[in-house]
This record gives C-alpha cells, sequence and structure tokens, in this order.
C-alpha cells in the first residue's frame, strides 16, 4: 500500500454522493481500506449494491438522503466536517434518460448545484471532485477529445453531463469552490448492477446460456477503463487538490487510450468466456454519439496518473467477480 497515500486519507472525512454505484462502492472500499472517516450519501436501498452488501456497511455512515437536497447536503457536511466530497450521484443511464428527460436534467444538474452550494458555505470542506463524463463533449469532429474540446452535449444525459460540468468550473472560478472535475469513459468491473450496460449484461447473458443483446448496430466506438483505475484517478486528483490549490476548477480526463467499438468489446468478452454464442445485434438505439475516446495527457502530465490495468487484465478480474456473483443465486 502507497504510504503516503494511506497518510493522506488516515482519519480525514470523506463524503461521497452515489455511494451504492459502481464506483462508489468501489471508493468506499479503497478509502476504508486507507483510513478514511467514510460517510455515504444513500437514497434507494440496493441490497444487492457492493457498499450494502458486504462489511463494509459496517465501516461507513450511512446517511438517506437526496442529492438535491442542499439543506441535507449542508447539515450532512456540517456534522460529520467533512474535509473532502466525491460527488458521483447521477442518472447515468443513457436510455433512461431518453425516456426520462425531466428526471435526469433535475438529478444530475439541480444534484450538482445542490452539492457546490453546499460546499460553498460549509467553511471545512477542502476538495470537491465532481464527476462528469466523456459525454459532457458531445459529438466532436475532431478525436480524441482532450479538456481545450468544445461542452456541447446534444442529448438528454450528456447535455446534463455538459451543464454540470460548466456548473462546477463556475463555482471555482466565481466563488472560490475548491472543485475539480473528472471526466471518464465507460467504466467496467466487478459490482455493476446495471444489467443493460455492455458489460455485465453481456457476461450474464452467456453465463446464463443466452444470445448477449447489443442494442445499437454494434459500431459506436467507447473508451473503456477499468474500475480499479478510476478509484486511482479520483483519489490522485484529490489528492492533488489538497495540495494544489490552483488546481480547481481544472478538468482531467481519465483514459487508457484504447477505444473499441461495442461489437469487439462483446466479441472479446466471449472469446474470453470461451462461448460459441453469436450477439443479437438490435440496432434498437437512438441519441447516441457514434465515436468517443478521450486523451488522459493533462492528466498524466499534470498529475502523474497512469492506468495500472489493461483492458484484458481488467475483464479479466470482471469476469472472475460476475462469476462467483452469480453463482450466489
Amino acid at each position: 500500500m502507497n504510504t503516503a497515500q494511506t497518510s493522506h486519507w488516515r482519519d480525514r472525512p470523506v463524503l461521497i454522493t452515489g455511494a451504492t454505484g459502481l464506483l462508489g462502492g468501489w471508493l468506499v472500499g479503497r478509502l476504508v481500506e486507507l483510513g478514511a472517516d467514510v460517510t455515504a450519501l444513500v437514497r434507494d436501498w440496493v441490497p444487492r449494491a457492493t457498499l450494502l452488501s458486504t462489511e463494509l456497511l459496517r465501516q461507513v455512515s450511512i446517511v438517506r438522503g437526496d442529492v438535491r437536497d442542499q439543506a441535507e447536503l449542508e447539515r450532512v457536511m456540517g456534522e460529520y466536517e467533512v474535509d473532502t466530497v466525491f460527488h458521483l450521484a447521477a442518472q447515468t443511464i443513457v436510455g433512461v434518460a431518453n425516456r426520462n428527460p425531466v428526471a435526469t436534467l433535475d438529478t444530475n444538474i439541480r444534484g450538482t448545484w445542490s452539492v457546490l452550494e453546499a460546499a460553498r458555505r460549509s467553511p471545512l470542506v477542502k476538495a470537491v471532485i465532481i464527476a462528469s463524463s466523456d459525454k459532457a463533449y458531445g459529438n466532436q469532429e475532431k478525436l480524441p477529445y482532450d479538456e481545450s474540446s468544445a461542452l456541447q452535449g446534444e442529448f438528454p444525459y450528456d447535455a446534463s453531463k455538459s451543464a454540470a460540468d460548466l456548473i462546477a468550473r463556475m463555482y471555482a472560478l466565481t466563488y472560490g469552490v475548491p472543485a475539480a472535475i473528472t471526466r471518464c469513459g465507460n467504466f467496467y468491473g466487478g459490482g455493476d448492477l446495471n444489467w443493460n450496460r455492455l458489460v455485465p449484461g453481456t457476461i450474464r447473458s452467456v453465463l446464463k446460456g443466452e444470445r448477449p443483446i447489443i442494442r445499437s448496430d454494434g459500431t459506436l466506438h467507447r473508451d473503456f477503463l477499468y474500475i480499479e483505475d478510476g478509484v486511482t484517478a479520483y483519489l490522485t486528483l484529490a489528492e492533488a487538490l489538497h495540495a494544489r490549490p490552483e488546481l480547481r476548477g481544472e478538468a482531467y480526463n481519465f483514459s487508457n487510450e484504447l477505444h473499441l467499438n461495442v461489437l469487439g468489446v462483446t466479441q472479446r468478452i466471449l472469446a474470453r468466456m470461451g462461448s460459441p454464442l453469436e450477439p443479437d445485434v438490435r440496432s434498437e438505439a437512438t441519441h447516441e454519439i457514434q465515436h468517443q475516446w478521450l486523451t488522459a495527457a493533462k492528466a498524466q502530465r499534470d498529475l502523474n496518473w497512469a492506468p495500472l490495468f489493461t483492458f484484458d487484465e481488467g475483464l479479466d478480474r470482471t469476469l472472475a467477480w460476475y462469476r462467483e456473483f452469480l453463482q450466489r443465486d
């Protein structure tokens, strides 16, 4: 374990919104290992979520609440003397966003400004990490995206992330809120229970002996980042922001800089699982950006960050997690 990192986080009061999600569960686990004093904001009780279904539940403080409730956020930050905030809570499923734009915009945009306003009014908060997304860049003629690319999301989820991203920078530059922004591609790893996502959905289908479903035509290119590399990225940025206040308002891409198409990822999973099944390509997805991928050169330069896992290494660890998890059923 990194001794300097452990020293930084030991006994540090941390608030995580969206703690029952994929990234949230892994981040809570890592912070507990590092000795942080973790408080998790939880809206829906999801018994099978990593946070709620393991011994982690006994090692953190749980607050039931909604990320849009600014007064409650301010209370939590004050009463738990929060020093660092990781704002991960969001409606993250593109299909759901397309069907329910108002709920998505409300959660993703109002939720973000509520966190930032509560942090502005909480004098003990020294770092706020805001989870944006590569989707915030929208459709660009020039790829890969770098941090100077315009934020121009056009569809509901993408637009919500563009707006939240800009609001975070506004709070940092106008009010001095110590906020920095992460822009990552698609996380994958054990613990993702959103079965309509590509990686967990494909793995579950194969383990059930069913053809995996591809809702698009399979040609969409995406940036995939293994979840443990995502956790390292968030911790690295938070540590840097504590040490270097001039980073407030800055955004960073985190990526292994390997972009793959959806069909190719599905076939890779099938091959590593030794399955003869053929994907069921339905071409039903709408309002999706065709090609997206990131350069992480700024994070490599400013933060000395680099991924630790190749795509296939991450995939093997992911497969092992789901094999064990789904055998319990």
